[in-house]
């Protein structure tokens, strides 16, 4: 037999999607960085949701259950993200080795009153099967949870009604006036809860209630934010939408919100910007000079799921904008094909300065890292990590947030990986470095 000829398999190395040498990592690692960005079964600009889906499902049993459930409290908790931490204990509950941790995990991951009967779908999704006991365990932890506005709120009329899962795992009230609940719930009768969502399915005159609930201070921040467009199309009053934007509540609203809430009623976006600068204005500053690198390829400026209005642009362009703000010194670069320095400009000019930087085309990573010739504290750099070419180290202390959930990432190695974005990251990186891990 002959041994003396060429094994091509071991020369074969995972690639990004544009093809450059991507790292291997180990499961752990893999599964966070497919669920910390992931918009569960929404197709994304390189993978489809379904492929994202089966490998949360392949990887979730050759990870520690330990480490499984921590990424699911993480998941939703910190990331607010609902579907996928929902997969992660289904896919938990089928293996005998992380089935003890399902109950628990699944009663802290279950934080709003839908995502009980969101679970139970899930768990059928392949089948009607009985719930399993530490399943059972979860669910009836979870419950109890939930007053009768958020029961009525979220009692929808989908295959799993929340009375159904209430027969499912026979949960206990905690008291006489839940048990109450818990009978008008079964017998369809809970108090309809006066919410815009409500409000607006009614049928009547649209511009009418969104005047009222703005005059009445029904709408919190996000929901104003997100519905700032269905206003506009209703024509609402131009005064009560002003005021109402200069009275809400910024306090954990990121930047990206205002930039994709501008996109679609520019007509505010003055009183947007205000209300951006008013959400950053507490923040402690980031000590040292600090480059950030934003990613502007065309794969960026894909929807983060098919209902939403944000790109994957906003949350790099917000990141940008916010650390314009509170770092002490901080250089903005674009890349894409080229590497393109930014006009030091704040708000949304500087959005709009980063997104006119150069044309939406490949993802050039590494001419743009080696490009930059500045000495910096730390470089941050924002992206799905589908680089055309290979990835060099950072010059000092490297950051990369990656956007997406791509199957294979370059952002490893002497480079801090950090998967998703949230209010947290720049806390992240603050903490790292005062812990001298970076």
């Amino acid at each position: 037999m002959k041994l003396n000829v060429l094994n091509l398999s071991l020369a074969i190395r995972p690639r990004t999607h544009e093809g450059a040498p991507a790292v291997a990592v180990s499961p752990e690692l893999a599964l966070r960085r497919t669920v910390l960005a992931c918009m569960l079964w929404e197709d994304e600009f390189y993978e489809s949701g379904v492929a994202i889906a089966e490998r949360i499902c392949e990887l979730v049993p050759k990870v520690a259950a330990e480490k499984v459930a921590e990424l699911a409290v993480e998941a939703r908790t910190a990331m607010k993200l609902r579907h996928a931490p929902l997969l992660l204990v289904r896919e938990m509950a089928r293996h005998a080795s992380h089935r003890a941790l399902v109950a628990d995990t699944l009663a802290r991951v279950i934080q709003r009153a839908d995502e009980l009967a969101e679970f139970v779908a899930i768990y059928w999704k392949d089948g009607k099967v009985p719930l399993s006991a530490q399943v059972k365990k979860g669910l009836a932890a979870a419950l109890p949870k939930f007053d009768e506005y958020a029961l009525a709120k979220y009692d929808r009329a989908g295959a799993v009604r929340l009375r159904d899962v209430l027969f499912l795992c026979h949960a206990k009230p905690r008291d006489a006036e839940q048990a109450e609940v818990w009978k008008r719930l079964i017998g369809n009768e809970l108090t309809t809860p006066d919410t815009w969502e409500v409000a607006l399915s009614s049928g009547r005159d649209k511009r009418a209630h969104w005047e009222r609930l703005l005059s009445e201070r029904k709408l919190g921040a996000l929901a104003l934010l997100r519905n700032l467009r269905n206003m506009r199309q209703a024509g609402v009053s131009d005064e009560l939408v002003v005021s109402a934007l200069t009275a809400m509540s910024t306090e954990r609203v990121l930047p990206f919100r205002f930039l994709a809430a501008a996109r679609y009623a520019p007509q505010w976006e003055t009183e947007l910007e205000q209300a951006m600068f008013r959400s950053v204005e507490s923040r402690e500053k980031l000590a040292g000079h600090t480059v950030i690198l934003v990613d502007v390829s065309g794969s960026m400026t894909a929807p983060l799921s098919r209902k939403s209005e944000m790109l994957r642009t906003d949350a790099a362009y917000g990141l940008a904008v916010l650390l314009r703000e509170i770092a002490e010194k901080v250089t903005v670069y674009t890349f894409s094909d080229a590497l393109k320095l930014v006009p030091s400009r704040r708000g949304f000019a500087l959005r709009d300065a980063m997104d006119s930087s150069q044309s939406h085309s490949g993802t050039q990573l590494g001419a743009a890292l080696d490009g930059i010739r500045e000495k910096y504290d730390r470089i941050i750099v924002v992206t799905d990590e589908q680089s055309h070419d290979r990835v060099p180290a950072p010059k000092g202390k490297g950051y990369m947030i990656n956007v997406a959930s791509a199957k294979y990432g370059v952002g490893y190695g002497a480079w801090s990986h950090i998967d998703g974005w949230s209010e947290a990251v720049i806390e992240y990186i603050r903490e790292l470095e005062r812990l001298g891990k970076q």
